[in-house]
Order: structure tokens, then C-alpha cells, then sequence
């Protein structure tokens, strides 16, 4: 083989250690800053918290609404949109004596004990009586028709109060207890599952299809059998996916995550206000009186303070450019997504990553870095800010987000008794300028958790039943 020397112009980007640290700092939400910056003033002497506060920003007007970035001792109360906690009656306390340490395992003992507050001795005791017949995944160990027959004549209890006591388990806390099988274990689960949750129904539907098919995960022929979309079929097969198939293992829910806002937009004055929220935006700075030491220093033995103080000034520009690109890029939310903080979901407008990045003069990379786990906080909740980039509905002015609310409305209002179809609402759309496929509200129908016509109308059909619990 001959070797041969050759000359090539090629363009590469260097990124010095200074703009690697802000990049880094841009995508870190607010737990990782905060660690990030008390790691730093562990391990670097010259940092210090700094205790200034933001000078008021001159106020900016735009067309559609008007943005002031407040200082941060101007935040309106944080009460102002508290919501109250619900309250737990603690004079139930004596029920819970209802139940002996010892009649049964500590899993049993604690499902148990939460259902005491609820069902009456007799009831308890058909639900202590269906725990001892689970095995360690929480199913049944035997045929439902026996097992309903033995606790009938163990108990003395009609078959239909012994089942709608294992119901009562079946859809409790954890979901899924005393199942006769996977299929039922994980329905029950579906339906237990809070607020809205996208992709459930479509979840029941491949449940109730060809077990076959999901075992292999064929999502292509389960989406012709359902006549569904291959990416809402992929949707709920996640769903499925993520559910537990072992509900023993799981007996008390999980704590709720409590999320601290980024940034506070408030309406007063007739203008928007925006400012940083001081919880996680903390100041550093370097202590003057060291800084001014390193710097009469020389020699080498002054080398590792000199390092110190590179990379003190290196953090500190980078989070002062992070809280400068937040704020910026909230203020220009703000300013897009107004209509929507007044009247709601379906003036939600479309908007992009490119157009925040090409409004602040920054790239759409750096856009998308610090959007990613940030929150804003605002009068009609709070919000990832991910959640007010909206994709414009092709072939019309309105946002995918504000159709999803158009199509909620347009099912909350139905009649009752006679629900209106994909293809009904695709029609009042239509006569609204916005033309969309069956498809297309059947998707966002299942991103709402809300079931086609033909299950309303089999639910309104339906009397009422008392539930227990």
C-alpha cells in the first residue's frame, strides 16, 4: 500500500470549557442546579451565595399583550394559587382496631387496614377471606366459581356481595389484588389509573384483541385489526406496557412529586409580569477579598487558586446566562400564548422552538435546552414550558392543542342519550374552518381518556349503580 500526504479545508467547532459549562448548566432543571451550585460552594472557597436582588426590568409592549419582568420582591403571594389539601377524617382511628395484628401477613395487614376506614366487619372479613386466597403476584389461586362457593358457605354471604367485595379489591389500592388472570389484573388497573390518561381506552381495546398479537408485539397487525393508527397503537401498547403485572408488589401509591416553578407570570396592572422565582435561581458570586488576593498572587504555588477562580467566573457568567435565556424565553411565551392564560386551552396558538430561538436571536438547540424540565407558574396553573409549544394544524391557523379542546367541548355538550361520533365531530369542526380526518379526533378522543360514542352511549344507557367505597 502507498502512503500519500494529502491537504483538506474542513471546518470544526471548538467549544471552550466556559461555553460547555453554560450549555450544561441551560439543560439542568431546578433539583440539579440546586446540587450543582451547593457541590460548587463546597469545593471552591472563592464562590459565595450572593443576597442581591434583580433590579425591575424596563417594561417591553407588544402587540398582544404587555410583558414586565418584575423583581423578585415583587412576586405576588404565593397563596394566590395554592390549592387546598384534601382533609382526612381522623375520629375514624377506631376502625382500625377492627383489625388483630395477627390474623394475617403484613401485606395483607396493611391492604386491610386501609379498607377498614370504608367497608363494615362483614365486609371486611370477605376481603381478609379473598387476600388469603391470592398467591405472592396478588392472583387468585383457584377458579373464581369455587372460591365464590366456599366463601359463600364459609362466610354466609350471598355469591353477589362476595363478589362486589373482590371488586372492591380488584380496583383498589394496589389495583389489580385478587385477579383470576393477567387480563383482568391489568383492565383493572387501566380503569383505576387517575385523571386523564392518553391511549387508555385504545389500551382496553388491545387487551380484549388477540392476546397473541400483543404477546409478540405486532403492533402493525394489531393496528388493522383495530383499525386504529400504528402510532396510537404504539402509544397504548406502552401504556400496557407500563402497567404491573405483579400489583402484590406494589401496596401503597406512590408519593406525589412536588414540582417548584422556574418562573412566576402574573396578570396586574392590565400588563403581564414575569420574574424569576428565587427558590431556584440562586445567586453566586465570588468573594472580593479572595478574588483580590489570587489576583496579586504569582508563582506556581498560586496556580490552583488561579484555576479556583477561572472556574468560579466560568460558573457564574454561565448561570447568569441561563437565568438571562430563561427569562427571555418566558417572556416571549408569555407574549404568544396570552389568549390562552385568559381563556384556556382552545386559544392555545401555535408556536415553535425556531420561532421563541429566532425572537431572542439564540439557537433552537439552546431554546430546546432550556424548556426541558423548567416550569412556569401563571394564574391558570403551572406548566412545563415544553407544554406551550403548540403544532400548527396543517391547513389551518389553529393549534393541534386548541382542536383537542374543541373536541372536548363538543363532547361535554352531546346529548346524553345520543353521543356524537369521530366522524359527527370531524363534520361540526369542519362547519368551525378546521378540517380534520375521523382519525384525527379519534386520536385526540383517546389523548383526552374519553371513550368512543358507542361506550357513551352504553354507559348512559346504564342505571346508575351504587359503588362500594
Amino acid at each position: 500500500m502507498k502512503t500519500t500526504l494529502s491537504a483538506q479545508l474542513g471546518q470544526q467547532l471548538h467549544l471552550t470549557p466556559a461555553l460547555l459549562q453554560s450549555i450544561r448548566l441551560l439543560q439542568l432543571n431546578g433539583m440539579q442546579l440546586e446540587l450543582e451550585v451547593r457541590q460548587a460552594l463546597e469545593n471552591n472557597p472563592l464562590l459565595e451565595l450572593s443576597e442581591e436582588r434583580e433590579e425591575t426590568a424596563p417594561a417591553s409592549t407588544t402587540d398582544e399583550a404587555q410583558i414586565e419582568t418584575a423583581a423578585f420582591d415583587e412576586l405576588p403571594e404565593s397563596t394566590m394559587w395554592d390549592v387546598p389539601a384534601s382533609s382526612w377524617n381522623g375520629a375514624d382511628d377506631d376502625h382500625m382496631a377492627r383489625i388483630a395484628a395477627g390474623e394475617s401477613s403484613d401485606p395483607q395487614l396493611r391492604i386491610l387496614k386501609a379498607l377498614a376506614l370504608e367497608l363494615d366487619e362483614a365486609d371486611l372479613g370477605i376481603a381478609r377471606y379473598w387476600l388469603e386466597q391470592c398467591d405472592d403476584a396478588g392472583y387468585l389461586q383457584g377458579s373464581l366459581s369455587a372460591l365464590t362457593q366456599l366463601a359463600c358457605a364459609r362466610l354466609d354471604r350471598t355469591s353477589s356481595d362476595v363478589e362486589m367485595v373482590r371488586q372492591r379489591l380488584l380496583h383498589g389500592e394496589p389495583a389489580g389484588m385478587a385477579a383470576v388472570d393477567l387480563r383482568e389484573c391489568l383492565l383493572a388497573q387501566l380503569t383505576s389509573l387517575p385523571g386523564r390518561v392518553p391511549a387508555r381506552h385504545l389500551a382496553v381495546r388491545l387487551l380484549d384483541a388477540d392476546l397473541q398479537l400483543l404477546a409478540n408485539h405486532d403492533l402493525p397487525a394489531l393496528a388493522q385489526v383495530l383499525d386504529a393508527e400504528l402510532d396510537d397503537v404504539r402509544e397504548a401498547f406502552r401504556l400496557v406496557l407500563s402497567l404491573q403485572p405483579r400489583p402484590a408488589e406494589i401496596l401503597l401509591p406512590q408519593p406525589e412529586l412536588t414540582v417548584i416553578p422556574d418562573v412566576v407570570a402574573w396578570h396586574a396592572d392590565g400588563q403581564w409580569r414575569i420574574a424569576l422565582n428565587p427558590a431556584t435561581t440562586p445567586r453566586l458570586g465570588i468573594n472580593a477579598s479572595y478574588e483580590r488576593v489570587v489576583a496579586e498572587s504569582s508563582g506556581d504555588a498560586a496556580q490552583p487558586l488561579r484555576e479556583l477562580l477561572q472556574e468560579a467566573r466560568w460558573l457564574t457568567r454561565g448561570l447568569s446566562m441561563r437565568y438571562d435565556t430563561l427569562l427571555r424565553t418566558a417572556r416571549v411565551i408569555i407574549e404568544r400564548q396570552a389568549a390562552f392564560l385568559v381563556n384556556g386551552e382552545e386559544a392555545m396558538a401555535p408556536l415553535t422552538l425556531k420561532e421563541v430561538a429566532d425572537t431572542i436571536g439564540m439557537h433552537e438547540s439552546t431554546v430546546s435546552r432550556i424548556t426541558s424540565g423548567k416550569y412556569l407558574q401563571t394564574p391558570r396553573g403551572t406548566f412545563e414550558l415544553k407544554h406551550f409549544f403548540a403544532v400548527r394544524l396543517e391547513g389551518a391557523s389553529v393549534s393541534g392543542q386548541a382542536v383537542k379542546a374543541m373536541v372536548k367541548r363538543l363532547i361535554d355538550s352531546e346529548p346524553a342519550a345520543r353521543p356524537l361520533a369521530d366522524e359527527a365531530i370531524a363534520g361540526l369542526l369542519a362547519r368551525q374552518g378546521v378540517n380534520i380526518a375521523r382519525r384525527t379526533v379519534a386520536k385526540y378522543r383517546e389523548q383526552l381518556d374519553i371513550a368512543p360514542a358507542r361506550e357513551r352511549r352504553r354507559c348512559n344507557a346504564k342505571p346508575s349503580l351504587a359503588r362500594v367505597g
